[in-house]
Formats: C-alpha cells, sequence, structure tokens
C-alpha cells in the first residue's frame, strides 16, 4: 500500500511541473504573438493560433513525458531535471519561433493572429516539435 501512496505523490509532482510547464508554454505564444492568444483561439477561433499552440503544448508534452521516462532513481533529481529540461525546451521553442521570424518574409507572430489560415504557422508548428525532438532525445 505505501508503494501506490508513493507513486501517487510522485505522479502528483511530477503533474503539477507538467502542468507549470504547459501554463509557461502558453504564457510563451501569447507573449509571441500578437493580441490576446485566449480570445484568438477561443473567441475568433483562429486557426493559425490554436496550432501554433497545440504544437508548443504538444513538445513540451513530449519533453516532460521523455525527462519523467528517463528520469534518475532519485525522485528530488528527477523533478529538477523535469524542470530543467522542460524549461530548456521552451526557451529554444522560443528562440527557434524568433530565428524563424528573421530569416523569412513578413511577421510570424502577425500571420499567426491573421484569420486566414497560413502555412508559415505549419512550419512554425513542424519548428516546435522538431524542437521538441531534439530536448527529448538530449535527455538520454
Amino acid at each position: 500500500m505505501s508503494d501506490i501512496i508513493n507513486g501517487l505523490g510522485r505522479t502528483s509532482a511530477y503533474g503539477a511541473l507538467g502542468l507549470v510547464l504547459l501554463i509557461l508554454g502558453v504564457v510563451l505564444v501569447d507573449v509571441l504573438t500578437p493580441g490576446k492568444l485566449g480570445k484568438q483561439i477561443w473567441e475568433e477561433r483562429n486557426r493559425n493560433a490554436a496550432l501554433l499552440l497545440s504544437s508548443a503544448l504538444l513538445g513540451v508534452g513530449g519533453i516532460v513525458f521523455t525527462s519523467i521516462w528517463t528520469t534518475y532513481d532519485d525522485f528530488g533529481k528527477g523533478l529538477v531535471s523535469t524542470a530543467a529540461f522542460g524549461l530548456l525546451g521552451l526557451v529554444l521553442m522560443g528562440v527557434a519561433f524568433v530565428v524563424l521570424d528573421w530569416v523569412t518574409p513578413g511577421k510570424l507572430g502577425a500571420i499567426v493572429v491573421d484569420p486566414e489560415p497560413h502555412p508559415a504557422v505549419w512550419v512554425s508548428a513542424a519548428c516546435n516539435l522538431a524542437v521538441a525532438a531534439v530536448v527529448s532525445a538530449s535527455i538520454a
């Protein structure tokens, strides 16, 4: 029974950390794009903004999953590792967004909030997932 209680505690801690990292992902996308992200997605039903946010959340989730899956035997060290790799992934996704904006025509942030679907958002979303895959692969 103590194994179950211990497992529930660890799961709760990792779950809370994962939620914090996901919230930070929402904040990051909101900062990188003009306007309010929530309004863009839930009120204006902007598919571009939804796609970019979804890719960031999937990327963060993949990093957190990989970090937990390969976690250290030491629970505290595993939590710190998950937080560190999750934060690094978010930073790298933000940097990738800025670099992609620099090397492509137009303003990526403006394209993301444009009501018309745009292929550049798919490229940015793929960039998020690629960055997350690189971070995930480096964890092991």
